[in-house]
């Protein structure tokens, strides 16, 4: 997109520093009395999610990266890849298993997700707000024990038959 000053950060947007993408947690304009303006930033690594604290300052520049955001749905599996759609054209697009290992559990068929992509690459995958799952197996509740909880399996052993053996004794 082009390069930005600091004056222009705006929470959310995704910026390149050190050769890594970062998205724009929180920023604030800080004017001492002594000395010139800066701008302390809180940046979210797009890739490792790791977030680092970094000090601008207020005449430098950064590059802003274009970010697309595109709904998507999930269709099936093939192989080690996940078949996404695009609702509106209808293009089909194979994502790595380890893209969207995360989301696993709660991804099935049809469900729509959110993809933010730099040019062709995928670097995020979101699943909406809320899911609607069924439930197929649970535990079985035991009523009064702690928090709704089942007791935990246990099988016999030595401690077990000496506890039995002593009770007999007294």
């Amino acid at each position: 997109m082009g390069r930005i000053s600091t004056n222009q950060f705006k929470n959310g947007i995704t910026i390149e520093h050190e050769g890594n993408l970062f998205d724009l947690v929180e920023f604030q304009f800080v004017k001492p009395g002594k000395g010139s303006a800066f701008v302390r930033t809180r940046l979210k690594n797009i890739r490792s999610g790791k977030v680092l604290e970094v000090t601008f300052d207020s005449k430098d520049t950064v590059e802003q990266v274009s970010v697309d955001k595109a709904d998507m749905e999930y269709l099936y599996r093939e192989g080690d890849n996940y078949i996404f759609m695009d609702p509106n054209s209808y293009d089909q697009v194979p994502v790595p298993k380890d893209k969207v290992e995360d989301l696993l559990p709660l991804l099935k068929e049809n469900t729509k997700c959110f993809f933010k992509r730099v040019g062709e690459e995928i670097i995020s995958i979101a699943l909406p707000d809320f899911v609607i799952l069924e439930v197929v197996e649970t535990d079985r509740y035991i009523k009064g024990s702690a928090a709704g909880r089942s007791r935990p399996r246990s099988r016999p052993g030595p401690s077990s038959a000496s506890r039995c053996s002593s009770r007999s004794e007294t």
